[in-house]
């Protein structure tokens, strides 16, 4: 099941869209849902008592309008509302754990007026355990290319059969980013390299991830692109001609709970398409 939040906004419209194309090319069901967030009109001494209902009551019309569009856009998914009492980041990093995929936009009605991303999205990318489309209002042509992050860590693994699958359902391309950059040595700055080795050895690092994905997709076109550069770079620059942008979250955070890692976190805020943040 694909599971998209909604708020009425136009990322939250533009995230109904992506799931639900993306439902239909799955073959799976669709949940829409809203978070009603009291907690902002509970404080002061004077609350309105009817102030919930009112909540209650627009949430259904954000969650009518959803529905209406799923329906417009792909008649034949299965589709369902589901309204939830909570704040929204919680909320949706509850429902992962029913998902197969969680949408949301890349800012709702409740972020900083010219953010890039918003803190809904950058916790649910940050958090859930499925993999999160983060998906700006902008409409974009159809490019046929599928862009995914890669390099030689375990968590690059199900960011690329996710991005391989996605690949499939589309008929795109798809294009395997490595981006590498020479290391650093604060106690020899003299040393030098062997740059010839050093690209040989990032394309091996490239084919050997993929050689196995490709036995198992033998109908996905695959485009090997490796760079000398930073890896947000790379990646944001690829994804000017993507439909969506693959990335593995490395982070880590205090006590072992999930963070996004600074490359997923970076292609979040810059990248020009949809990004799908995928954990291990």
């Amino acid at each position: 099941m694909i599971i998209v939040g909604v708020d009425g906004s136009v990322t939250a419209r533009a995230a109904v869209e992506w799931a639900a194309n993306d439902a239909f090319r799955m073959r799976v069901p669709l949940r829409i849902v809203h978070a009603v967030d009291r907690t902002p009109y509970q404080v002061g001494r004077y609350p309105n008592p009817s102030l919930p209902d009112v909540l209650l009551r627009e949430g259904r019309r954000i969650l009518r309008e959803a529905e209406a569009l799923v329906h417009e856009r792909q008649p034949t998914v299965e589709v369902t509302t589901q309204e939830v009492e909570g704040a929204p980041a919680t909320v949706l990093r509850e429902q992962a754990k029913d998902a197969t995929e969680i949408v949301v936009g890349s800012r709702g009605l409740g972020g900083f007026a010219g953010a890039l991303l918003g803190s809904v999205s950058t916790h649910v990318a940050g958090h859930a355990r499925c993999p999160v489309v983060v998906v700006r209002p902008e409409h974009r042509p159809v490019h046929g290319e599928v862009v995914v992050g890669v390099d030689d860590s375990p968590e690059c693994e199900p960011a690329l059969a996710y991005a391989f699958e996605q690949a499939k359902l589309r008929g795109a391309t798809l294009r395997a980013v490595h981006a590498w950059q020479l290391p650093v040595h604060a106690f020899a700055p003299e040393a030098t390299y062997d740059m010839d080795e050093v690209r040989t050895a990032q394309h091996q690092v490239v084919r050997d991830r993929l050689n196995a994905a490709r036995e198992e997709y033998p109908q996905v076109t695959v485009v090997e692109d490796v760079h000398a550069a930073h890896p947000v770079d790379a990646l944001v620059e690829a994804s000017g001609q993507a439909d969506l942008l693959v990335v593995g979250s490395h982070g880590r955070g205090a006590m072992g709970s999930m963070v996004l890692g600074s490359v997923s976190r970076g292609v979040l805020h810059h990248a020009r398409c949809p990004v799908a943040v995928v954990r291990s």
